[in-house]
């Protein structure tokens, strides 16, 4: 089986995550190499929207990593600005009834305390921030600095700009290790010879774990997203229903939909968002786009007669606390997780690629990696 030259590090899962770890780590000056079964953003990347949130997450560590985020992800527009397609339109949190809106509060105050700039809206801010929406919302908060990407052009001009060697369409069959920890993964197509090896394959980062002989409780959820026909500017930032938080934090395997309505500069309004946990199983969901539209149309009654061209679907990369798993793996020496940060990956991309590049260079991180080390999880599959 033929091998490729060593280098300093693999890294499995050409999604955006990825592409910012290869990004960083090439940077740092390592020699890195890109290995994925599919092409540039074949997995959750690709079924994304490229939200950059920092609205929906609470004061403690995945906000941290949002805010740095953030910051890396304007670095990134100003090197590659016609490229990702970067737009900071900011997000609009509203609420219907005064119940809701003391909780959006009393959440934003505890963002405010990490940095987040929150900014309360009463009925007639909305209607200046947002001219189409429906009337009868009490208020809610606008997040100047949520923003977004286009995720596929993202990961590929990250994982170009990085230099990486890429290698699409190589399915990693094993992870190859010795006395001393990793010495590299095996495909399909030979072997790449690496001392450090980085599990970013999303989605399906529990089975590379299973390959490497430790375990990683990474599930699929399963979202929907509708496309409508393009249409004037109607929906001028990211927004969403206060109850949309509380279904990015819950854990229930049902399906719950809130949505999240937001223009694009070709047009198209997208919809989203549900979650469910069926598995990998990637059939249509009637009831789930029925539920978007209806949803949608509550909040902007101008699309209830739009038309839906297309439909997309993904699994977001699930993991039990709502935490990705960032850092290295406490059984074997050389391997490292970056993967379960289930909706959130595009824009929590950056932080979790400076965080790795940190474990394999040894530098110090530019926050505390702890709250995200795998070995929180039992990594013992015989237990």
């Amino acid at each position: 089986m033929p091998k490729r030259h060593p280098l300093d590090v693999v890294i499995i899962g050409a999604g955006v995550v990825g592409a910012a770890i290869a990004y960083y780590a090439a940077r740092a000056g390592l020699s890195v190499a890109v290995v994925d079964r599919g092409p540039v953003a074949g997995g959750t990347t690709g079924a994304g929207e490229g939200n950059l949130l920092v609205s929906d997450k609470e004061a403690g560590p995945e906000l941290d990593l949002a805010l740095l985020s953030a910051g890396l992800w304007r670095e990134l527009a100003a090197v590659l600005p016609q490229e990702i397609e970067y737009e900071a339109k900011g997000g609009l949190v509203v609420a219907p009834d005064e119940a809701s809106l003391g909780a959006l509060r009393d959440f934003a105050e505890g963002q405010r305390a990490a940095g987040v700039e929150a900014v309360e809206a009463g009925p007639r801010d909305l209607r200046e921030l947002e001219p189409h929406l429906a009337p009868g919302q009490v208020g809610g908060f606008l997040y100047p600095q949520d923003a977004q990407v286009q995720p596929a052009q993202a990961a590929a001009r990250l994982l170009a700009a990085s230099g990486a060697s890429v290698h699409l369409g190589e399915e990693v069959t094993g992870i190859l290790a010795g006395p001393g920890g990793v010495r590299g993964v095996r495909t399909r197509g030979g072997e790449l010879l690496a001392p450090a090896v980085v599990n970013a394959a999303g989605t399906w980062g529990g089975r590379i774990a299973e390959l490497a002989g430790v375990s990683l409780p990474v599930l699929p959820r399963r979202g929907f997203v509708l496309v409508t026909e393009p249409l004037p500017r109607v929906v001028r930032h990211k927004v969403y229903a206060a109850d949309y938080i509380a279904d990015v934090a819950s854990g229930s395997a049902a399906l719950q939909s809130s949505a999240v309505v937001e223009g694009t500069p070709a047009g198209p309004v997208l919809i989203g968002a549900t979650r469910e946990r069926v598995g990998f199983d990637r059939s249509l969901s009637v009831e789930a786009l029925r539920r978007l539209a209806a949803q949608a149309a509550a909040l902007f009654p101008v699309l209830a007669d739009a038309r839906v061209l297309r439909t997309y679907h993904g699994f977001r990369p699930y993991l039990p606390d709502h935490l990705p798993a960032i850092g290295p793996d406490p059984q074997l020496p050389g391997l490292l997780h970056a993967c379960g940060h289930e909706g959130a990956g595009i824009g929590l991309a950056p932080a979790t690629g400076v965080l790795i590049t940190a474990a394999l260079t040894g530098s110090e991180p530019p926050l505390p990696p702890a709250p995200f080390h795998p070995a929180r999880f039992d990594q013992d599959p015989a237990r």
